[in-house]
């Protein structure tokens, strides 16, 4: 997913928290033009939502502080792949003889 569209999903959560309105897949569906199925599958932007989602109810209680660990457990995980993949490719990139 492009940096655009998870800012975009930060910027709608921030809105609706500040409105007080509930910030929920469909509404942020609604107000992204982006899909609720992708919005779900997509682990980047879901964190964001749940997160934003957990910040809005009591997250200091223990419940709420083990939802805020596991998402950010699942960001951790989703950036430790994105670095292994780029790690791969410049080990291939380094592999590939000079072409002149």
């Amino acid at each position: 997913m492009s940096s655009k569209a998870l800012a975009e999903v930060e910027r709608t959560c921030a809105e609706l928290a500040a409105a007080g309105q509930p910030i929920t897949f469909t509404a942020v569906a609604a107000l992204t033009k982006i899909g609720r199925a992708t919005l779900y599958r997509n682990t980047e932007i879901r964190a964001i939502i749940d997160e934003h989602r957990t910040r809005q109810t009591d997250a200091r209680t223990l419940t709420g502080l083990a939802t805020e660990v596991a998402h950010l457990r699942t960001i951790v995980e989703s950036l430790a792949d994105t670095v292994a993949q780029h790690d791969e490719q410049l080990r291939r990139q380094r592999r590939k003889p000079d072409r002149q």
